[in-house]
């Protein structure tokens, strides 16, 4: 399966990423919300791992731009700010699920798995 991972904390992204590919995924890193839109216009992800507080384009953003191009792809937020606005922020626009960092990467990955195997 093929995740789109869009995370500016260098030490996050690359922990996901470990955690990914020991799972035997392909993935995707992009550090700016830019990046991961325009990498989502390229490529067909099977599950794309968002932070909200992102540069030059927000999570809530890249989630909007997925949504605008039609495509049917699960969306795992993640943020430090577990208000309960944002949450519910995300959930309107479309999010599967969202995490409030710090996480477990073990408790990440049972996510992914429960999305991937619909």
């Amino acid at each position: 399966m093929l995740i789109l991972i869009a995370e500016d904390d260098e030490l996050i992204l690359k922990t996901i990423e470990h955690k990914l590919l020991k799972e035997g995924h392909e993935v995707i890193l992009t550090r700016n919300g830019k990046e991961a839109i325009e990498t989502l216009k390229e490529k067909d992800v099977d599950l794309t791992i968002t932070d909200i507080m992102m540069p030059f384009a927000s999570g809530i953003e890249i989630l909007s731009a997925i949504k605008t191009m039609g495509k049917d792809v699960p969306v795992i937020m993640l943020s430090s700010m577990g208000q309960e606005e944002v949450v519910l922020n995300a959930f309107d626009l479309g999010a599967s699920d969202f995490i409030v960092k710090p996480f477990s990467p073990s408790e990440l990955m049972l996510r992914v798995k429960r999305f991937l195997s619909k």
